[in-house]
């Protein structure tokens, strides 16, 4: 009801309303906020109420926290699987990310053997040249540096 408001903000709002409206008008101030707070969740609970009247009977146990999309995601898709999804373990095992950073990792380290003269690195598993809509990093860049040599400065990079 509060909305996370702590104790230090309580006191300074009823400070605030003794300020603004006076220590004797204060409790009929209050008085009206809780009267209409109270009309208000009358009003919406009956709006609740129509909404699942109007929907039917196989609408009884309708919640409308469940139109969240995190809970309803959580009840409608993770608990239950009549839509033909897979497991999420199965999901996750599609994804190899390990294996693809080991690629990556292997791929850096023979760029790095490559740019010291032990040759050129293959990024492929079936000993081919790099297809497939990957990078090749097996090629060296043109105009490389000599050794000590400071890469040029760019001064609208910056």
């Amino acid at each position: 009801m509060f909305f996370d408001i702590g104790p230090l903000e309580l006191v300074a709002l009823v400070i605030l309303g003794v300020l603004i409206f006076g220590p004797d008008k204060l409790p009929k101030v209050i008085q009206d906020v809780m009267g209409f707070i109270r009309k208000v969740r009358a009003f919406s609970d009956s709006a609740k109420e129509d909404i699942r009247s109007e929907l039917g009977p196989e609408f009884k146990d309708f919640e409308f926290d469940d139109l969240r999309p995190k809970n309803f995601v959580r009840k409608h898709v993770l608990e239950k699987d009549e839509y033909g999804l897979k497991d999420l373990q199965e999901i996750r095992e599609g994804f190899d990310l390990k294996q693809e950073m080991a690629d990556v990792t292997d791929a850096v380290r023979s760029y790095d053997d490559a740019s010291s003269g032990a040759g050129r690195p293959n990024l492929s598993k079936d000993g081919g040249s790099a297809s497939g809509g990957r990078i090749d990093l097996s090629k060296k860049p043109s105009g490389g540096l000599a050794p000590g040599e400071r890469p040029p400065f760019d001064t609208d990079a910056t």
